[in-house]
């Protein structure tokens, strides 16, 4: 029996921080063949959070697979609900987190789906960055991040 309810896809982002030269400086990748936001910055580490885990766990598993590092000390950002009115997807809920401490050096584990890491300033980011993501870090460079926050509706 179909109930005519939305199925809501959580997933788990994670900003890397650090202090740079002229700045708060944030690792970001850029996604190549995954079929979404290709040639976009992103976040260095994302991706769905799986039964029977949390999204701290998620944001854990999701920065060793990604980026090779581990030990991470998350502080949660905001959960955004998120759709995309021009083209009917499920529901989303992205739960941002930043990390300022971590074991390892990060780099590139998955080179099938991101061609590029580097070490942007917040007041300098490339373009394009995926437009939900971006929302966060201005939201993290103009200190004005919220418990929840919403995108697309």
């Amino acid at each position: 029996m179909t109930h005519g309810r939305f199925v809501v896809v959580p997933a788990s982002y994670v900003f890397l921080l650090r202090d740079g030269v002229g700045g708060l400086e944030v690792l970001l990748h850029l996604r190549q063949n995954t079929g979404y936001m290709d040639d976009h910055w992103a976040a260095g580490a994302a991706g769905h959070v799986e039964r029977g885990e949390t999204a701290y766990d998620a944001a854990r598993r999701e920065a060793l697979e990604e980026i090779g590092v581990s030990d991470l000390d998350l502080t949660f950002v905001t959960a955004m609900q998120r759709t995309q009115h021009a083209e009917p997807i499920d529901e989303r809920i992205d739960f941002f987190f930043t990390a300022r401490s971590w074991s390892g050096e990060p780099r590139i584990v998955e080179p099938d789906k991101a061609v590029e890491l580097g070490w942007f300033p917040l007041d300098a980011l490339p373009d394009p960055v995926v437009p939900h993501e971006l929302t966060v870090l201005d939201a993290l460079r103009t200190g004005t991040t919220t418990a929840y926050s919403t995108f697309g509706f």
